[in-house]
Parts: structure tokens; C-alpha cells; sequence
């Protein structure tokens, strides 16, 4: 299916002073928000255009944010309902919480 395709292929980048994870796809961008509470990580919004919808962007977003808490020793609060429901759906990343 060429959703995982487009997942690879997506170019994140965190850009620390909006506190995000973002990708943008021909002149959209997408990305999950965060607050940075020390030793945890506060996702709070994630938003997809809704002309890159249905594409695995949200989904490629969200882990990425979540490799990166792991990655830094960071606990995750799943603020945001599509984060939440990413981790429900991912049970690997439960131990983040």
C-alpha cells in the first residue's frame, strides 16, 4: 500500500522554537505540537491539510514525535485525541505514557 511508501519518504524536521514536528508537502504542512515539561512531552495538537489527508501524514508525524521522546528518555501525555488513539493502536508505545 502506498501509504507506508509515503510515510518513508516524508522529510520531519523538529523545529524547536515553535516546539513541533512538521513536514511539509507541496507548500502544506503538516505537524504534532508539543509542550516541553522537563522530562516530559506534552503532545497537544496535531494538524494534517486537509489536501494531505488520507495520506499517513498524521500518522508519520506522530511517530516520529514519539521515537524522538523515546530517543531523549521523555514521558509522553497524549493530549491531543489522535496521539492518544495512535498509542492505543501501537501498544509499543505504551510504556511512554
Amino acid at each position: 500500500m502506498n501509504t507506508q511508501d509515503s510515510q518513508k519518504d516524508l522529510d520531519i524536521t523538529h523545529n524547536e522554537q515553535d516546539k513541533r514536528f512538521e513536514t511539509t508537502i507541496d507548500g502544506q504542512t503538516g505537524y504534532v505540537s508539543y509542550q516541553d515539561r522537563g522530562d516530559t512531552l506534552v503532545y497537544d495538537h496535531t494538524e494534517v491539510p486537509q489536501a494531505l489527508e488520507g495520506q499517513g501524514v498524521g500518522s508519520a508525524l506522530i511517530k516520529h514525535a514519539l521515537d524522538y521522546a523515546r530517543e531523549h528518555d521523555k514521558k509522553v501525555v497524549p493530549q491531543c485525541p489522535f496521539v492518544a488513539s495512535y498509542i492505543d493502536k501501537h501498544p509499543d508505545y505504551q510504556d511512554l505514557i
